[in-house]
């Protein structure tokens, strides 16, 4: 184990709560080289033994005058029983208990391995092998087909989505930041409908906050943490009844469990992308949970935003970095020993591309994309498609580069930035 999986060492994991670069490790060359025949040594043993076969039992009754009866059952519970030819009187050599064993036992040349044999046989009587091994085969046969079968799966009836006709007029536009210093009286002035803010930045009481907190044409709406364990929900129960007293009303949840969080607490709640809304069935789903938006998967293609049954108020992202991961360790702490995210660039591939990381509520770690979403060129394809709102998501972006993006969807400025994807929206999930 220690060779084969451990990669440099064992760790206890997660299970005493510490967090820190001694539970990861890396796999060297040397250590490679030795699980690699290690495994090729195992692949050999497993093949060349019963160990990975499947366990099967007989119980065969051999009685003058009526038919040899052999029964075979395996794990499983399936079970057969063959009849036989009615057995001779032995004028050689007679039947016995331990010749039947012999015979059932040789399942050599099939996925069975036999593991025990009852017998009840009359005295003087005459089955022949080649019988024996005739009902042996056609009992493993019926075994394997049995187990073979596909199980009969329970049915119900299955209700689609009402259908209902794509809004007409345009989406608002939303955003996103991930630090205070991204808002800023410029980007207010553009009237955003619904500005989402990270829980612990909301209540900071940052100064960039108070343009968007008291304005008649932006909802403030803070995101609550992606993860959020049991432990750590009194501080961020905290938090919300914080935010509350600042006239914040609604809360982005992207977590099933964070919607009933956010309503005990008294606040409105919108759906993000980790809800993972693919199709009208789950838009049906998150209505009935009473959201008031739900953002759809960025994972589906464009025809597939389109042609969604939107029962509810629906949101895009149409610009930003889009998360890739979310890790329980802090990647910058682990790395430098202090957490300084801030002056952390993020972490470089192979390639040469790097992916920006940011801090995420509990000292976690965000790892986005090393290209930006845009589609402030293709207008015409997300303005059509019955969405409530399109979102612009800031990371990395300073406070000048939110407004131009904003101002670039809008149409006011040719704002584009450097090394951009149109994600999955046209290509879909390979």
């Amino acid at each position: 184990l220690r060779t084969a999986f451990s990669r440099q060492g064992f760790t206890d994991g997660y299970f005493t709560g510490k967090k820190g670069p001694e539970m990861l490790g890396i796999r060297e060359e040397e250590s490679s080289q030795e699980a690699r025949r290690l495994f090729a040594s195992a692949k050999k043993y497993y093949l060349n033994n019963e160990f990975q076969r499947i366990p099967v039992e007989f119980s065969v009754t051999v009685d003058s005058g009526a038919p040899v009866q052999v029964e075979a059952w395996d794990d499983r519970g399936n079970a057969f029983t063959a009849e036989g030819p009615v057995p001779e009187p032995a004028f050689h050599r007679e039947t016995t208990p331990a010749m039947i064993q012999t015979q059932l036992y040789k399942t050599g040349g099939t996925p069975f391995v036999c593991k025990g044999v009852k017998s009840t046989v009359a005295p003087g009587l005459s089955v022949s092998a080649a019988n024996l091994n005739e009902l042996r085969r056609s009992l493993l046969a019926d075994i394997l087909r049995s187990r073979a079968a596909l199980k009969t799966r329970p049915e119900a009836q299955y209700e689609l989505a009402s259908p209902v006709k794509n809004r007409e007029e345009p989406p608002v536009f939303t955003v996103s930041v991930l630090k205070a210093e991204q808002l800023s009286p410029a980007l207010a002035a553009l009237k955003p409908r619904v500005v989402y803010i990270p829980l612990e930045v909301a209540v900071s009481g940052a100064k960039e906050l108070e343009p968007f907190l008291g304005s008649e044409d932006i909802t403030p709406c803070v995101i609550l943490p992606r993860v959020l364990f049991g432990e750590e929900k009194p501080e961020a129960a905290k938090m919300l009844r914080r935010a509350k007293k600042l006239g914040i009303n609604e809360a982005l949840a992207g977590n099933l469990g964070h919607i009933i969080f956010a309503a005990s607490e008294g606040f409105e709640t919108r759906g993000d992308f980790g809800l993972n809304i693919y199709n009208s069935q789950s838009l049906e789903v998150a209505k009935a949970l009473r959201l008031k938006s739900a953002a759809l998967s960025f994972e589906a293609r464009i025809e597939q935003l389109r042609d969604m049954y939107k029962c509810m108020d629906t949101e895009m992202i149409v610009y930003g970095r889009l998360p890739l991961m979310i890790t329980e360790n802090c990647v910058v702490k682990n790395s430098t020993g202090v957490c300084a995210c801030r002056s952390f660039s993020g972490l470089t591939d192979r390639n040469g591309f790097t992916f920006p990381v940011a801090k995420e509520f509990g000292c976690r770690s965000a790892v986005y994309n090393s290209k930006k979403l845009f589609l402030a060129g293709k207008s015409e394809d997300w303005k059509n498609i019955g969405l409530w709102g399109v979102r612009l998501a800031f990371t990395t972006e300073n406070s000048l580069e939110c407004v131009s993006a904003l101002e670039s969807y809008m149409g006011l400025s040719d704002y584009a930035p450097n090394s951009v994807t149109n994600g999955l929206y046209y290509r879909g999930v390979e």
